[in-house]
């Protein structure tokens, strides 16, 4: 296995999970919503059938989505994606930034309790850690093929200087 293989699976996976999560607020609409924090104002639109609660967690499920690929990329367990580092080192800061700032934003959403802002930071946290151990783990791999040598190569040129 690659390394930081297993970290970035992990972090794929989690990052699919939340997205199918989110596509499960549009199927299943105000209760799930509801349930997972999206607050009062989103629930009551989606009972009311409007587009715009479906659209922002559709857009939401993109990224996250497009951020599980990137991370199953970066373990090797599919073609490397252009920009992966780069994506990858965006996707990790994304999620340890958001894990780790939500004391500012307890109270200016509405409808989204101090517990929602617990639960979900703490999450993103775990999430960013994962990938952040994937990536570092994985980083020399990562190099290596951005710069279109094998990581072998690379290994075997760095030993000879």
């Amino acid at each position: 296995m690659n390394p930081g293989a297993l970290f970035l699976t992990i972090g794929a996976s989690a990052s699919a999970l939340a997205a199918l999560l989110h596509l499960g607020c549009i199927a299943f609409g105000a209760p799930w919503y509801r349930f997972f924090g999206a607050g009062e104002r989103m629930a009551q639109l989606a009972i009311a059938r409007s587009p715009y609660p479906a659209i922002l967690t559709l857009i939401i499920a993109a990224v996250l989505s497009t951020w599980s690929i990137y991370a199953l990329s970066g373990a090797g367990l599919i073609r490397t994606l252009p920009l992966l580092r780069t994506i990858l080192c965006a996707i990790t800061a994304v999620y340890l930034v958001r894990g780790v700032i939500f004391l500012p934003f307890i109270g200016r959403f509405s409808g989204r309790s101090p517990t929602f802002w617990l639960w979900s930071s703490a999450i993103c946290l775990a999430i960013g850690i994962v990938h952040a151990v994937g990536l570092v783990q994985a980083w020399p791999r990562l190099s290596a093929a951005a710069s279109g040598a094998s990581p072998i190569v690379a290994s075997a040129s760095d030993a000879a200087r």
